[in-house]
């Protein structure tokens, strides 16, 4: 069964069942490109942006009460979920969103219609341009849900995500704090560094990628609602943008703001490709961190060993007993993805020509799957890999004691060239530095014990006379 619905193109057949319209039909017949449909995440922003602007237009009259409060009414049933497949609208169509912009606002004029007794496709009470959309633009609309949508996950997701992943870190750094290893640059043996220390490191990572997306969402908050088609404002009321980006920041507890400059933000998105960048940063510190866990955990005989890892699931269809490091595989991953959609967010930012960038659907779709995938991706490294890690403290001692790097404790007390020869005769010899270091006779057996402390080596250890 189907009805007729109308927009300025004329008539067109609207299953009987769904509450979208007429522009929501036709982007489905002439944009039903790929799979990937408009980030769930536009369909909440979009509901608060709505409903924010129904309350600006009561204040300034425009708009009844009544019609004020069917909005409302509508827009907390899309914030809740209830009419997710009611936003059916892939993620190639118009470059402005536009489409997607009146799939809501016929989603919302429609089910007043139903809730008020009236038939789908009546616009009665509501109309789904002049009153759902009044104020407004797609052009100032979609780019503020997408500011929206992107605060909302990185405030609410990805940094809890990765403060709760920091926090494991620092946990186990605690943990290793005294368990002395050694330490390795360009891949090959180096001088000694605690377990707790590197893994500090990790910490000081994901701390410094924190303050990064703090900073990000900072350029969010500036909201270009209001400036309707290019950014001057014209159909609308003087104070409409105030009005509505105040109700935006009490609605979702941040500090959104209207904009001062909506002719910036309209023909450029760069707010938006900071935060990607940020995304993207974050992704590369993961993917050290991922990598080399998994590379320190390599073996557990023929490699450096250097942890347990939790065994989660079989590693091998044909290799019994095999566990393989699947979480920090992932992870690593994921932040590929997360790294190649900043190539795509940043081209599309670029992009924009004139007073309009056309790339917004690309844009907010990688943003969008980066924050989804870095949240979900540090929430199951953490749970599944991180918290149930051990040491292999017997590995470590053993790799500790026959590293030749201990010579370079020796080079304050013998000079640099023996403890050089030190080195290259325990190599040759096949024996320990201590053992060369004795042969040699560069030094007793005492005097090496004293200064070769791989403790002594952790911190500053020169002694000045000032």
């Amino acid at each position: 069964m189907s009805r007729i619905e109308t927009d300025g193109m004329g008539p067109i057949e609207v299953a009987d069942h769904v509450l979208w319209g007429a522009q929501t039909q036709r982007s489905l017949k002439y944009f039903s490109i790929g799979r990937e449909l408009m980030p769930r995440e536009m369909i909440e922003a979009y509901a608060i942006v709505k409903r924010a602007c129904a309350t600006a237009n009561a204040a300034s009259g425009r708009l009844s009460d009544d019609r004020k409060e069917l909005i409302y009414s509508v827009c907390d049933e899309i914030q809740a979920g209830t009419h997710d497949e009611m936003f059916p609208l892939h993620v190639w169509m118009t470059g402005s969103g536009t489409q997607f912009n009146m799939n809501v606002n016929e989603v919302i004029a429609n089910r007043a219609s139903q809730i008020t007794g009236q038939p789908l496709g009546s616009k009665n009470p509501l109309h789904p341009n002049d009153h759902v959309n009044m104020s407004q633009s797609t052009n100032c609309n979609f780019p503020t849900a997408m500011h929206l949508a992107t605060a909302l996950g990185l405030h609410g997701r990805l940094i809890p995500a990765v403060t709760r992943l920091k926090d494991a870190i620092l946990h186990k750094a605690a943990e290793w704090n005294d368990l002395v290893k050694v330490g390795r640059t360009h891949l090959q043996d180096a001088v000694p560094i605690t377990l707790g220390q590197e893994w500090q490191g990790y910490a000081g990572m994901l701390s410094d990628n924190m303050k990064r997306l703090e900073d990000a969402l900072t350029g969010l908050y500036a909201l270009p609602l209001g400036g309707t088609a290019l950014g001057t404002g014209v159909n609308t009321d003087v104070g409409f943008d105030i009005r509505a980006c105040d109700e935006i920041a009490r609605l979702t507890g941040l500090s959104f703001r209207a904009s001062d400059n909506k002719f910036a933000q309209q023909a450029a998105h760069d707010a938006l490709v900071h935060a990607s960048g940020c995304l993207r940063t974050l992704a590369g510190s993961l993917f050290k961190i991922a990598n080399d866990i998994r590379l320190l955990a390599c073996g557990p005989r023929a490699g450096f060993g250097e942890f347990n890892l939790p065994e989660n699931e079989p590693g091998s269809s044909i290799m019994p007993g095999k566990i393989n490091p699947t979480q920090a595989e992932a992870l690593s991953m994921l932040a590929l993805q997360v790294m190649s959609n900043d190539v795509a967010v940043g081209l599309g930012g670029a992009a924009g020509m004139i007073d309009m960038n056309v790339y917004k659907p690309l844009i907010i779709q990688n943003i969008m799957q980066g924050i989804t995938l870095l949240h979900d991706g540090c929430d199951n490294f953490r749970r599944f890999l991180i918290e149930g890690m051990t040491a292999n403290e017997q590995k470590l001692k053993h790799d500790l004691d026959h590293s030749l790097v201990l010579v370079t404790a020796l080079s304050p007390a013998i000079g640099y060239d023996k403890a050089s020869k030190v080195g290259h005769y325990a190599m040759e010899k096949g024996l320990s530095p201590k053992e060369a270091a004795l042969e040699l006779g560069y030094i007793s057996a005492e005097e090496y014990d004293r200064i070769a402390d791989p403790r002594l080596m952790l911190s500053p250890n020169i002694k000045t006379h000032s």
